[in-house]
Order: C-alpha cells, then structure tokens, then sequence
C-alpha cells in the first residue's frame, strides 16, 4: 500500500469518516487513470471500512464487492464475509423479539 493510502488508513482509524470517503474518491479518480488495479483494490477495501463505520452496510458491501472485483485474494474478501454475518445474524435476531 502506498504511502498516501497509509496516511488515509490512519485517518480513519481517527475516526474521520467522511474526509476518508473523500480522500479514497480522489484516489480511485488517480488509480483508474492510471489502470493501478491493485491501488483501486486497497482504496475500494477502505471505503468499505469507512462505509462500515459510518452504519451504510449497503455501501460496505458493494465497495467490499468492487475491491474483491479487483483483487480476490485481497482483505477485502473476508471483511465482507464478516459483514454478510454480521447482517444476517442481525436480521435473524429481529424476528426473535
């Protein structure tokens, strides 16, 4: 992972959601200029993660699908298998109540 996607891992692991998803936008825009699969695949990972943070499953995942898209080996796959559980354990739960 390069430098700059470093540097925005660790601005979401501060907390600052949205000025990730911006950061990674910015990046992905670079990356598909310049057909750097991998870069896109680590910047769609991450966005998932923000998304995740910020409550949009929905976005978790379909960024989670675009990085495994790119990448299938990548952190990508696991991270949306745990949230794929994590939904259906919710979604089970509900009709528990």
């Amino acid at each position: 992972m390069n430098e700059r996607l470093k540097s925005i891992k660790k601005m979401l692991s501060d907390g600052h959601c949205e000025a990730t998803i911006q950061a990674l936008q910015e990046v992905l825009s670079e990356a598909r200029l310049a057909s750097d699969r991998a870069c896109e695949a680590d910047a769609y990972y991450l966005l998932g993660n923000a998304c995740r943070k910020m409550g949009d499953w929905q976005g978790a995942l379909n960024n989670y699908q675009e990085a495994i898209d790119r990448n299938p080996e990548g952190p990508a796959a696991s991270a949306r298998s745990m949230a794929m559980d994590i939904l259906n354990f919710y979604n089970k739960d509900m009709f528990n109540q």
